[in-house]
């Protein structure tokens, strides 16, 4: 799932940032799926994730929990930001046993380190290869640390500056101003948690 492997950032910062994704096989279980999707979303909160979202309504700072759960369709995703939040949620798939494709992204070994302790194997990878071409025309580094966490580039450069520059006034606080950046993301892949480390760290320079 491309959208979600352009993050940039730190070993460190990349640490606390996992994506889950939720989705089906067209023409294997893409009939009746809806209710499945919504079970991945209420496993997925058992285990206080900081954003879901279902790509055909929005994410949690868009509308509320349960109208992401119940309008569950297509992809659905979830965001943690901690190791144990993913083991603890992969196991419960599990045993769910939902029959739906789930996809995890983050930084290879840390992902592998917990489907190894949930007791799973990949069954695919996929890497980016970065991004190619007038590289030189893009944001600076720590914008696009912030920008590249919506796969869909909907978070604008000018946003995320202006909210740094809202954090470095003492005119938010560095989580208000990551809430103002994540409902851009429809999916609900951002991770507001980082951002608003990232955006602390922008205000300091």
């Amino acid at each position: 799932m491309t959208h979600s492997l352009h993050r940039r950032g730190t070993t460190e910062n990349l640490s606390g940032d996992y994506v889950m994704l939720c989705l089906t096989a067209i023409g294997f279980n893409d009939e009746n799926h809806d209710p499945k999707l919504a079970e991945f979303l209420r496993i997925a909160l058992r285990h206080d994730p900081v954003n879901i979202g279902a790509i055909s309504h929005g994410n949690m700072y868009s509308s509320s929990k349960e109208e992401v759960v119940d309008n569950a369709h297509g992809i659905v995703h979830a965001v943690f930001v901690k190791q144990d939040q993913v083991i603890d949620t992969l196991k419960d798939l599990e045993k769910a046993g939902l029959g739906m494709s789930v996809v995890v992204s983050g930084i290879f070994e840390k992902v592998d380190e917990c489907l190894d302790k949930a007791g799973l194997k990949h069954h695919t990878a996929n890497f980016s290869l970065g991004i190619w071409g007038k590289t030189e025309k893009l944001p600076g580094n720590d914008i696009l640390e912030i920008h590249t966490m919506c796969g869909h580039a909907m978070i604008s450069a000018n946003l995320i500056k202006s909210m740094a520059d809202e954090v470095k006034t003492g005119r938010k606080t560095a989580d208000d101003a990551a809430k103002v950046l994540a409902p851009q993301c429809a999916c609900g892949i951002f991770n507001p948690d980082r951002a608003a480390k990232l955006l602390t760290a922008m205000a300091k320079k």
